[in-house]
Order: structure tokens, then sequence, then C-alpha cells
């Protein structure tokens, strides 16, 4: 598996991390199995990034990684959580949270230290109190040898220059902003660079939009770009090719992303991302498809507060 540097920071990261979003049962009802043998597949195959959140599950995930991580030795993976978002409506940014927060995902995954803490979907508060208040407290909990590198993970294109013009910043996560139909985030991409500020991709699918699994009730995007998506995802099968394979190696050509995130609990997903991350992407596929989502590129939907976005 490939790997990039993150940043200024001393880790290298695969190209494709392992997103432990599903272990929360955030998609379907999974088994212990199925999570344990998905999680450990990723790390078989050198996809040994792992990104999480109390909120995916209400600690479920993690604590499905505690029992995964428990037999694997510290020094064969880079683990990343958050904190701020535990629930669909609730947020605390407070000092006081941030401190239990974070022992309590050592506590659930059996671990001493995170390699990267990120303040979680901050769209949805007052970004201020991110600055004054929320990563000042996690600086000091890095200086105790809890946390090793600080950042945060948003959806608006926004939330990344209020916050990294203010304060220092290790990484950004930035889900759902740079895959087949949108690019948006790669405009920040010399920004961030300048800053020296590591970048982290997630939702290579967009939340299956770019797979030929169902939709989930909850997907925002417009029908328009629906329409557009399953059109793609037919040319692609009329080429024998699964767009969800177009989707991760789009994600994996760009340079400047060090990992993108990608979460199933099915772990022959994650052998195939793998695969596909080493394959050779068809590029006159790549052209035909980008040409025919041009129409609907880069639209999207409003997440968090009005203001934030």
């Amino acid at each position: 598996m490939e790997r990039r540097k993150l940043g200024k920071t001393d880790l290298e990261l695969p190209v494709i991390s392992y997103g432990a979003s599903s272990l929360g049962q955030e998609f379907r009802r999974i088994s212990i199995d199925e999570a344990l043998q998905s999680c450990r597949v990723a790390i078989d195959l050198g996809m040994n990034f792992i990104d999480t959140s109390p909120f995916y599950g209400r600690g479920m995930s993690e604590v499905m990684l505690g029992q995964v991580l428990r037999d694997v030795p510290r020094d064969s993976y880079t683990l990343g959580t958050k904190l701020g978002r535990y629930d669909l409506q609730h947020f605390d940014f407070s000092a006081k949270r941030v401190a239990e927060s974070i022992d309590v995902s050592l506590h659930r995954m059996g671990v001493e230290h995170l390699d990267i803490i990120l303040c979680h979907d901050i769209e949805f508060v007052e970004m201020q109190q991110i600055v004054d208040e929320t990563i000042p407290v996690i600086q000091k909990i890095r200086d105790q040898g809890k946390v090793r590198y600080i950042g945060f993970s948003g959806y608006p294109m926004k939330v990344f220059p209020f916050i990294i013009d203010q304060i220092n910043v290790d990484v950004v996560l930035s889900y759902n902003h740079y895959h087949l139909q949108n690019t948006k985030f790669a405009s920040l991409f010399p920004y961030l660079k300048e800053k020296g500020v590591g970048i982290m991709n997630a939702g290579p699918f967009c939340a299956r939009l770019l797979t030929n699994a169902p939709l989930p009730e909850w997907h925002k995007e417009p029908e328009e770009v629906r329409v557009a998506c399953k059109k793609a995802a037919a040319l692609c099968e009329e080429r024998g090719v699964d767009i969800a394979q177009l989707a991760v190696q789009f994600c994996v050509a760009h340079p400047e992303i060090t990992t993108t995130v990608a979460g199933s609990a099915n772990p022959d997903n994650v052998r195939n991302w793998a695969k596909w991350a080493e394959t050779p992407m068809d590029e006159e596929l790549l052209r035909d498809v980008l040409t025919l989502l041009e129409p609907i590129k880069d639209i999207g939907h409003i997440e968090g507060l009005p203001e934030n976005n």
C-alpha cells in the first residue's frame, strides 16, 4: 500500500484508510464477527490508519475497535478519533467535555494515546469556541502525551480558513468534497500546503452516491445529482468497471491528498479498495464519467449553521 507523509507531522498514512463508522451500525446492523474481520483485514492489507468517533454508534464504533486492537501491536497502526459531536443534535466542545471525551475514547479502545484527534463537524456550532476554548485545551492534553496531533473535520469549505487563520492545527479532514462529482476541497490544497496542514479526505463514494448500492434515506444530495450519478454508474457497468473502483482510484490519484478514508463492515469491500488503489485507472472511462457529471459538478448541500456555510 502506497503511503504519504501527513503535512508536517512524522506520520505516513496509507493512501486508503479504514473508516470505522460502519462498526457503529451507522448504515446497517452488523455482527461482531463482521466488524472485527473487516478491521483486521484492513490492517493486514496496509490500510492501517483507523478513523473513528464517539458519534459513530454513540460509542459503539470505539468499543468494537477496542475488541480488535487489544490483540494488535500498538506500533502497527495509526489511530484517530474525534470529539465534540455525540449524537445527531448533541454537540459539546467545552473544555470540560474535551478532557472527558479523550479519556473515554482511550478507555474504550484500550490505548494509551491517540495519534490524531479531530474536533468533529464544527460547522454545527459557534466556531469561535473551537479557536478560543477547544483547541487550546487539546494542546494541553497533547503535552500530557495522550494526543499527538490535532485537527478538525467539517463539510463547508468556509470552516477551514476560519480556524487555520487563527490557530495552528496539524491536520484537517474534509468529507464528501473530493470525489468524482464534487472537488471543491481541492481549491484549498494550495492554502493548506502553505500552512503545513495535513490533508485527509473522506467519503470517496459520497455516502453510496458513487456506488451501485441503494442510497440511505438520509442522503441529502439533490435529485439532479442522484440521476446523473446513476447514469455514471451505468456507464461504468457498460465498460465492465464498478463505479466504486473509479471513485477510489480518482481520490488516490491526487498527490496532495495524504489519505482517503473509506468505511465498511464488509471485509470484501475492504479487500476491493486495497486492490483498486493499486490498479491502473482507466483514463478514458474517467474522462467520459467526468464529462457526464460536468453539468452537476460541485453541487452539494448546506450542512451546519447557515453562517458557517
